[in-house]
């Protein structure tokens, strides 16, 4: 049941963060918003975690942090930062539903990386997406702002990337430590280019709403930390195919909450697109989860010994790439200061 109860967890907080960040965004410029709910969410996870994660034999590296950076650069500056720029021109669900396009991208980009064929399935999961966002920017009833959707496109675009970089970069090996250093540097980079952007000219600190403030709480806390810790426990309880599902369920939460809260409007361009894109989410996940299968059913079964029970998705035997990566190796660790009262064991290293 608490595996589940975390699963949903991050079914409506996840949902509910495009919501969240249109409240925040109508007094708060976007960029600056979110520069402000990284660097304070990434500072509380780094004061808990890092007295015991991220010291003495366990400190990150200096090919730890740049990973990290690169990560947060990609999802959370170019991918996060632009659904927050995007929506100001778009509704929270519209903006929902144009996400939903990742794990289109990550399936693709992963293709193009690692230079292997691109499956049928792939090719008609990113045409069917292209012909949903279509059908929100154009179709019957839609008026919508294509500047703003073709931004929000590029920020799935590079989530997936980032996403995908994630997968062999090294990294520390605590996951909370890799999310807090990513939205810390992510947190600084967003309020600089908020500041080059002109940003602070916009802030009124005097006019910042406590709606604004209750949105940025919410997506500090609840967005980035709870979410994330559950996301984390479902990820490392549940299978891989069910804890996909919030790729199709959060667009959905996102609608739900923008109508009945935001006084949003759905059009039949919404209902139709969302649709569309909904299915391309589907065909990808169950494509993926087939895949899967058929490769299990066709590696042969050792004879001459026992055969070891397959552990659970993100313990610490669970890795896609067992050989060491590159850049992995630590120096001789200094004596751990005073405060590290304990040296954890790897964990998954998915990132938010």
């Amino acid at each position: 049941m608490l595996s589940w109860a975390a699963l949903v967890t991050v079914w409506v907080v996840w949902g509910s963060t495009y919501f969240g960040i249109s409240v925040a965004i109508e007094t708060i410029p976007p960029f600056l918003m979110a520069g402000f709910r990284f660097l304070i969410a990434g500072l509380l996870v780094l004061a808990v975690v890092g007295p015991r994660h991220a010291c003495g034999a366990q400190r990150p590296t200096w090919p730890h942090i740049r990973s990290a950076v690169i990560i947060g650069a990609l999802m959370l500056v170019g991918g996060n930062g632009l659904v927050s720029a995007g929506e100001e021109h778009l509704d929270s669900g519209l903006a929902a539903l144009v996400v939903a396009t990742v794990p289109v991208w990550m399936v693709l980009i992963n293709a193009l990386v690692t230079r292997t064929r691109i499956a049928a399935t792939v090719v008609a999961a990113l045409l069917l997406g292209t012909v949903g966002i279509g059908v929100l920017v154009g179709g019957p009833g839609g008026e919508v702002h294509a500047g703003a959707v073709a931004m929000v496109v590029i920020a799935s675009a590079l989530w997936a990337a980032g996403s995908v970089y994630a997968r062999s970069a090294p990294l520390p090996s605590h996951p909370m430590v890799v999310a807090a250093i990513e939205m810390i540097a992510a947190g600084v980079m967003l309020l600089l280019l908020g500041v080059a952007l002109g940003e602070p000219a916009r802030l009124r600190l005097s006019e910042v709403s406590a709606a604004s403030l209750a949105g940025l709480a919410w997506l500090v806390f609840a967005g980035s930390i709870v979410a994330f810790t559950a996301y984390m426990y479902a990820n490392s309880t549940l299978p891989n195919d069910t804890v996909a599902t919030y790729a199709y369920v959060n667009p959905v939460i996102a609608v739900i909450l923008g109508v009945a809260l935001g006084d949003e409007s759905l059009g039949a361009n919404v209902y139709l697109g969302g649709a569309i894109i909904v299915g391309a989410v589907v065909l990808i996940v169950t494509g993926r989860s087939a895949k899967r299968r058929s490769d299990r059913a066709a590696r042969p079964a050792p004879t001459d010994r026992p055969t070891a029970p397959e552990p659970l998705p993100g313990s610490t035997e669970h890795r896609a790439d067992p050989a060491p990566r590159p850049g992995t190796a630590a120096p001789a660790p200094a004596p751990a200061p005073a405060t590290c009262t304990s040296t954890a064991t790897p964990e998954d290293t998915t990132t938010p």
